[in-house]
């Protein structure tokens, strides 16, 4: 299945090797269900004009981009003169160090990639770079400019290619303790979580992201298939109300009461830990 037009081309570079690459978006946009705006006297789709609150509506064409450097004042840009900002990574990944993969806090994991050689004369520098970076089991991380900013990326070589990540930055990340510290710092029943940790064990089983299903995209579909046909929409109950009076109790009907999913022919189950 053909990946499409790439998000990036550039060179992949570590230290005096280089090598033509083409990067991929490794996700697509979920969902089938996306809704217009309609207006009801017509059953005609909204378009979106653009309008200046003094002249009326513009042309797209004619719009160029503009930075506000305070309330209503703006410094205009063009296109020709952002492409003028070039930094290296602009067109090149430059592996500047390699780190251990749980080095990297996972907040900062964000967007995955595909890195392929771009062309055939770059398979052979390519495979020597990807089958080093397996021999030394680390993460590379590189820089890349992409949509006017400049991304840091951990690379791992992947079957053939190389998974590219990008990564958030330090002031794109909240600190947890934030939200954390306002947490009760509660003794917790030794009891309680032993029996809470045999029904996670019941829980156990293979990752298989196949059997993900979005069930409220599938509500949707169905109440829109329901509406066209001219039958009412069902309404369906709200959810009981699961606050938990005795805990202990709750806990042991868990216990009793929970059903290990099936596990695929063949899977195998997480080795557990010996009790520490």
């Amino acid at each position: 299945m053909a990946l499409g037009r790439p998000t990036w081309r550039g060179h992949l570079r570590l230290s005096l090797v280089t090598c033509p690459v083409a990067l991929y978006s490794g996700t697509s946009s979920g969902g089938d269900v996306h809704f217009n705006l309609i207006n009801p006297a017509t059953n005609n789709r909204i378009r979106m004009i653009p309008t200046d609150p003094d002249t009326g509506p513009v042309e797209r064409g004619d719009l160029v981009k503009g930075y506000e450097v305070e309330r209503d004042r703006y410094v205009l840009i063009t296109d020709e003169e952002i492409k003028s900002v070039r930094l290296e990574s602009t067109k090149t990944i430059d592996i500047e160090r390699f780190v251990a993969a749980d080095e990297i806090d996972r907040l900062y994991w964000n967007d995955p990639y595909f890195l392929a050689p771009d062309g055939k004369l770059a398979n052979e520098s390519f495979a020597v770079i990807r089958e080093a970076m397996k021999a030394a089991g680390q993460i590379a991380l590189g820089r890349v400019v992409m949509s006017t900013r400049e991304r840091l990326v951990a690379l791992e070589p992947r079957d053939r290619g190389i998974i590219a990540w990008s990564l958030r930055t330090v002031g794109e990340v909240r600190d947890p303790a934030e939200v954390f510290d306002a947490i009760p710092n509660v003794k917790v029943d030794k009891a309680m979580v032993a029996i809470a940790h045999k029904i996670i064990e019941q829980q156990e089983g293979p990752f298989d992201p196949a059997g993900f299903t979005d069930r409220y995209e599938q509500a949707l579909k169905k109440m829109i298939a329901a509406k066209e046909k001219g039958h009412k929409p069902v309404t369906v109950a709200e959810p009981e109300d699961t606050n938990v009076v005795d805990l202990m109790a709750a806990l042991r009907a868990s216990l009793s009461g929970a059903k290990r999913p099936a596990a695929k022919t063949g899977a195998k189950r997480p080795a557990r830990r010996a009790a520490g």
